[in-house]
């Protein structure tokens, strides 16, 4: 790990970068491309960029890291908070020496990216929200039941993945009051304020169909709410609905992904 501060053309580099009480796992291709951040689903690693970072290819910075007790490398916390994941977004960009960057998140990590987009207008150049950050009221107590279930019933199972970097170093309760958390900052009352005041290029890349714990057309139902949002905010768009579902949307249109950023960037170059 180094200690120097990179410069706007660094060299290729891993390594840890330390925040609060833990360290993520960060990999930064270096090179003078606009940098792009990866922020991961839930509890995904960096390796789920891997179709879209080479799609893109090396005329861009990439900036991949896995979040607190995620992969293979990164420390445990005591704070495994959505705040907390906002915060390790300004630890990685302080690290490697970034000022503005294009953000990219998938799931989880679209929730993210709007925040750190919303908060920090001048900079972000851009973000893609892939499948995720839709304002929606999906969590209620019975909603909140289900997903303690299955957290409990993966609980035996998990664990035995976790020297692989596939599943995460926490609880299954950890896991579900991540989850939990993530459905009430999704409520319409706590995500439209965000989605509506931000200022800065966004395309999302929706899927179809299903995810894991949804049922029926609650998936659907979800998305359909960002209608409101792209009405409301013109700086909010829908780059493409593809035909893949909510897990298998970066390894089967990863492409659609990757040119969703290249229309942020190319909407930044046209007003500087």
């Amino acid at each position: 790990m180094t200690t120097n501060t990179p410069s706007s053309t660094s060299s290729p580099w891993t390594g840890l970068v330390p925040v609060d009480d833990t360290a993520l796992a960060v990999t930064d291709t270096g090179g003078a491309g606009v940098p792009v951040v990866f922020l991961n689903g839930q509890f995904a690693t960096q390796g789920y960029w891997r179709n879209v970072i080479t799609d893109l290819g090396t005329r861009w910075r990439h900036i991949t890291y896995d979040e607190r007790a995620r992969g293979r490398k990164s420390g445990r916390s005591a704070d495994y908070s959505f705040e907390a994941a906002v915060r390790d977004v300004d630890a990685v960009l302080a690290a490697r020496g970034v000022q503005r960057a294009v953000l990219v998140g998938w799931s989880y990590g679209a929730v993210v990216g709007a925040h750190w987009a919303h908060r920090n207008p001048d900079r972000t150049i851009g973000a893609v929200l892939v499948d995720g950050a839709f304002p929606h009221d999906w969590l209620d107590d019975a909603m909140e039941q289900r997903i303690r279930k299955l957290f409990r019933r993966l609980g035996w199972f998990t664990p035995l993945l976790r020297p692989t970097g596939l599943t995460p170093r926490m609880s299954a309760a950890q896991q579900a009051e991540s989850n939990i958390e993530l459905g009430r900052l999704s409520r319409e009352r706590e995500l439209g304020p965000v989605l509506d005041d931000i200022t800065v290029p966004v395309r999302y890349v929706v899927a179809s169909g299903t995810s894991l714990g949804s049922k029926g057309d609650e998936q659907e139902r979800i998305r359909a709410s960002l209608d409101g949002v792209t009405a409301r905010n013109p700086n909010i768009r829908v780059h493409a609905k593809v035909a893949s579902n909510h897990g298998a949307i970066l390894k089967k249109d990863f492409a659609a992904v990757a040119q969703a950023v290249r229309e942020v960037a190319a909407l930044d170059s046209e007003h500087r």
